[in-house]
């Protein structure tokens, strides 16, 4: 059986849309009005029907050019439909004149944030965490972000919320001891780079610039972080523990090493014998890598009493 081809929509292309300054024409509408009523009263003092026409059209003309007249803020832009049909874009600030029979849509162009809830998702390794973000964007194509979805506002913040999520899933929230592991706490920097660039694909769609994206909120889930605390501290204590021993045995060997050497001084070199260096190691150990102050025990005697 034949399959269905389906064909694509074409992405509408955003063009510049042809205005005039509004400023000049409400002057012309003004006068417009105040021409209109005149006339009127002189046609209905003269009973003239020419005049009442007359009056009829400029009031005619001045409604006409008060239906052109729209308003565009800076940053923002007027998007243009014909009887559903779009024709095109005006950015330029200040009173405009167009087609009256145009629908204008204004839709701004400044810069937007949107903080993302904070969402309880399982991390690369199953780890329940919370996590949240702030994402800044604005619009770049005002013609996709009307016309190329829905609703771009809310467009945004589900594909927010699902590019936190996936990003969650994507990632364990730390590696411990594996260094070469990314990792949603240690390696931020990267992580809102990926995070922008994911979402970045998916708002290309409506129009839409992502400009930056920070995660915010990162934890782990209440029922575990007590748990996981205790590891990253133990894991702590140990790579600590173990950074203290290796200085440790550096320090004993070189002071091993530097009794039986001798300078250019008159001091003799300090000999020891393998059951005396043996105990100067194990001492001096037990005092460098003890966690609490050592009290010295003097043997006045031999080495065996």
């Amino acid at each position: 059986m034949e399959r269905e081809k389906i064909e694509q929509l074409k992405p509408i292309e955003q063009t510049t849309v042809r205005s005039v300054a509004g400023l000049p024409w409400l002057l012309v509408a003004v006068l417009a009005v105040i021409a209109a009523a005149v006339v009127f009263i002189l046609a209905i003092a003269n009973e003239n029907f020419w005049l009442l026409g007359a009056a009829g059209v400029l009031g005619l003309t001045a409604l006409v050019l008060g239906l052109s007249f729209y308003m565009v803020r800076p940053n923002e832009t007027a998007v243009m439909t014909l009887f559903g049909d779009y024709k095109g874009n005006d950015s330029v600030a200040g009173l405009r004149v167009a087609n009256p029979l145009l629908g204008k849509k204004r839709v701004s162009l400044r810069v937007r944030n949107f903080t993302t809830s904070t969402s309880k998702v399982n991390d690369a390794r199953g780890n329940p965490i919370e996590i949240a973000a702030v994402v800044v964007w604005r619009v770049v194509d005002s013609a996709r972000a009307m016309f190329g979805v829905d609703d771009f506002l809310k467009y945004v913040e589900v594909q927010s919320e699902s590019a936190v999520r996936h990003l969650a899933r994507s990632y364990p929230y730390d590696a411990f001891d594996e260094s070469d592991v990314i990792t949603l706490i240690g390696d931020t920097g990267e992580i809102n780079a990926n995070l922008a660039t994911e979402l970045q694909e998916r708002a290309n769609d409506a129009g839409i610039e992502i400009i930056e994206t920070r995660i915010t909120d990162l934890a782990y889930a209440p029922e575990i972080a007590e748990a996981m605390l205790r590891r990253q501290q133990a894991s702590a204590i140990v790579a600590a523990r173990q950074q203290i021993v290796e200085g440790a045995v550096l320090m004993v060997r070189d002071a091993v090493k530097g009794l039986a050497e001798t300078d250019d001084s008159d001091d003799d070199p300090i000999y020891l014998d393998a059951d005396r260096r043996a105990t100067f190691a194990s001492n001096l150990m037990t005092v460098i890598a003890s966690d609490s102050p050592t009290s010295p025990v003097v043997n006045v005697g031999t080495l065996h009493r």
